[in-house]
């Protein structure tokens, strides 16, 4: 007899494919990539790294191509880990640090090095920029005072500073949206970004050409202003390949990090009464508005919002970069959860040592780039615990003075706590 003819297996049918959303989050450290489902659920992530160039005192700059090798090795890593998963990628959203200049050239070649949100060189260009457009007229136009950290002074400055590259300046971008014109070929902003650049006018939500005027400027220096939520472009085949993700996959243009974190955190003008204290290398205060309601002074900023609505933002500039600054000078050795607590060992008022925490001049409710840290009160009494102590309440204190600037412009009632800083009981604490 013939042996019967071994079975053939049935084949399987492939696994069933989840499809993901990837996010772009372009920051001043590094870039951070996330998968997620509709439902919210994280199911893929990775990182990069890259420098921080600061080539004189109150100076921060970085690479353009540092941030699109982050990009590229961090997609890679997510797009191998979304194939192993069986997870198709249905859209990429982009968000980033704001207010910073990337200057193109009619090429769009990039004609220098980015200026970030936190450089302060542009003390001259702001008293110009209001020696222009009276102040009181420019907080009512664009929400805001003129800001050393803003776009609109860097251009100045680079017009003042650096004629020969000004002279071939012909499109200024900011950072997330950079990616999206190197991701695309679309130059694009949304209003949440584009309200941070000190220019774009609140109500009409496009740029002022009167702000613009007056200072010799022209609005085509700028991209098109369209929809936080709206498609940019696609993703081209060049890049998709050197990703490992799939050509024509859509890119949705996003929004400033905090507006994006507001809206992680349903932060929106649906409930105006809660918004977000975050404890990271600045201090942020988060407050969502219905409509556009600035302070006069300009002490803190008015911004559109990517959900549509506004919000008003207090940014301090060393909240929990004033904590790292300690640790590296004082203590590089000492975990920090030590140092923490040893602060909890002393009693408020950190007997009597009082720390401002101007490391890096200071926004709201200050606006002043030359305000400069302090300790005092100091005796031979005092250890290492008061010093950080006094950290702690100093940065809690300048949340504080933010805040009170805040409350009447806005119907806040509760804060959501979000940064590294708030994982310390102790000063989340302090801070509420």
């Amino acid at each position: 007899m013939t042996a019967p003819a071994p079975r053939t297996p049935a084949a399987r049918p492939p696994a069933a494919r989840t499809d993901v959303t990837i996010g772009v989050d372009l920051g001043t450290s590094g870039v951070k990539v996330v998968a997620m489902t509709a439902a919210g659920q994280v199911v893929a992530e990775a990182d990069a790294s890259y420098p921080l160039l600061t080539p004189q005192p109150g100076w921060t700059e970085q690479r353009p191509q540092d941030w699109l090798d982050g990009v590229r090795r961090a997609l890679r890593d997510l797009s191998a880990q979304l194939e192993a998963l069986h997870a198709a990628p249905t859209a990429l959203g982009l968000a980033g640090q704001m207010h910073g200049l990337v200057p193109l050239d009619a090429s769009g070649e990039v004609l220098r090095p980015a200026l970030l949100w936190n450089d302060q060189r542009t003390a001259a260009q702001v008293a110009h920029i209001e020696s222009r457009v009276p102040r009181g007229d420019l907080v009512a136009r664009t929400g805001n005072r003129a800001v050393t950290g803003f776009q609109l002074p860097k251009i100045l400055w680079m017009q003042a500073q650096e004629p020969e590259l000004y002279a071939r300046l012909r499109l200024a971008l900011l950072p997330k949206d950079y990616l999206g014109f190197v991701l695309t070929g679309v130059a694009a902003t949304e209003p949440s970004d584009a309200s941070g650049v000190g220019a774009l006018n609140l109500a009409r939500g496009d740029w002022d050409a009167d702000v613009l005027g007056a200072l010799g400027l022209s609005a085509g220096l700028f991209p098109p202003v369209q929809p936080s939520v709206a498609v940019t472009g696609t993703l081209s085949r060049e890049w998709g390949d050197q990703l490992g993700l799939p050509a024509g996959l859509p890119v949705v243009t996003g929004g400033g990090d905090n507006a994006a974190a507001g809206i992680a955190l349903g932060l929106g003008a649906d409930r105006p009464q809660t918004g977000s204290v975050s404890l990271g290398t600045s201090g942020v205060i988060f407050a969502p508005q219905g409509a556009p309601r600035p302070d006069p002074q300009g002490r803190v900023h008015c911004f559109a919002h990517a959900d549509g609505g506004f919000h008003l933002l207090g940014v301090t500039l060393a909240a929990a970069g004033s904590l790292h600054w300690l640790h590296a000078k004082l203590a590089p050795d000492t975990p920090i959860e030590t140092l923490l607590a040893e602060a909890a060992q002393v009693p408020p008022g950190a007997d009597g040592v009082t720390f401002l925490p101007y490391l890096a001049g200071e926004r709201s409710p200050l606006m002043n780039p030359d305000a400069r840290a302090t300790f005092a009160g100091l005796s031979l009494a005092h250890g290492r615990g008061h010093l950080v102590r006094a950290v702690l309440e100093g940065v809690a204190a300048s949340l504080a003075d933010t805040h009170a600037v805040i409350r009447p412009l806005s119907s806040l009632t509760e804060l959501l706590s979000t940064g590294g800083g708030a994982r310390s009981d102790l000063w989340l604490g302090m801070v509420s």
